[in-house]
């Protein structure tokens, strides 16, 4: 008897655990852009460019974590966007208005403050229309940029920059103008792939994993350069695409719609 309520206890404390790693990670990920503003704030642009990325890569591990392990919760979805504020849209608009706005005064602070707050209105948009929608509606696109991928656009500029000795008025003024382009795409209803079911590697597993290793090795030749292109390129993939979809013919739009609805009704809703 004393050995099996020993294995319960046990049990209950593996739950209570494996429930505290996603927690544990938007946590880190939390830390990671709390130290971003503190370096920002110190003129230590290149290591909070750094500790942004790595929220990025935090926050990504952290919703995967809790689907493997069936730990994810209502509180773990409020943590992580409160964490996701701080982390991609409070830590950016400091670094951005650091680095590259001060010399605009009153229109750089607008500006760092703008981000912000599409920031926080991106989040807010992402949980009514998770609640809200079908969770098959949002495994295809996001609606808007993500501001993790915003906020790894600026992080990487800053790496860029930095890389090629970019300075003066040439770079404050690209940094403006990137801050409000991020804003708006943010909130915008440009649809940005969300790569959460990519049906290839799942068909082509071994294929997929050479892809995937060649991906980090040109990552890894340069990768102040590489990672900037990479995430600037899916920044302006939703832009370009919804160009492309508006630029056909009436008729194969209208094809196209009516065959995605066919297949899962549903789809062209999303977050």
């Amino acid at each position: 008897m004393k050995q099996k309520q020993s294995s319960d206890s046990a049990d209950k404390t593996s739950r209570r655990s494996i429930y505290l790693l996603p927690n544990l990670l938007t946590s880190a990920s939390l830390f990671s852009g709390f130290y971003a503003i503190i370096a920002a704030i110190k003129g230590n642009y290149q290591a909070a460019a750094v500790a942004i990325l790595i929220s990025g890569i935090l926050d990504g591990l952290d919703g995967r974590v809790a689907r493997w392990t069936r730990t994810t919760s209502r509180f773990g979805m409020e943590y992580d966007s409160l964490s996701d504020l701080v982390a991609f849209g409070v830590a950016p608009g400091i670094l951005a208005f650091m680095w590259g706005l001060q010399d605009f005064g009153r229109l750089g602070w607008l500006a760092a403050f703008l981000y912000v707050a599409t920031t926080a209105l991106r989040l807010a948009r992402f949980n009514t229309l998770s609640q809200s929608s079908n969770s098959s509606s949002t495994r295809d696109y996001f609606l808007g940029l993500p501001c993790p991928s915003a906020g790894a656009v600026l992080a990487t500029s800053v790496l860029l920059c930095q890389h090629f000795g970019i300075f003066g008025q040439v770079r404050h003024v690209a940094v403006l103008i990137m801050v409000y382009g991020l804003s708006f795409l943010m909130v915008s209803n440009v649809r940005y792939n969300s790569f959460k079911e990519v049906r290839w590697l799942q068909q082509h597993p071994f294929s997929g994993m050479v892809v995937l290793i060649l991906a980090i090795m040109v990552v890894a030749m340069e990768p102040k350069v590489t990672l900037f292109v990479l995430i600037a390129t899916y920044a302006i993939s939703g832009p370009v695409l919804m160009s492309l979809r508006a630029l056909r013919p009436k008729s194969l739009r209208s094809g196209a719609e009516h065959h995605s609805k066919d297949i899962s009704p549903g789809r062209d809703e999303g977050i």
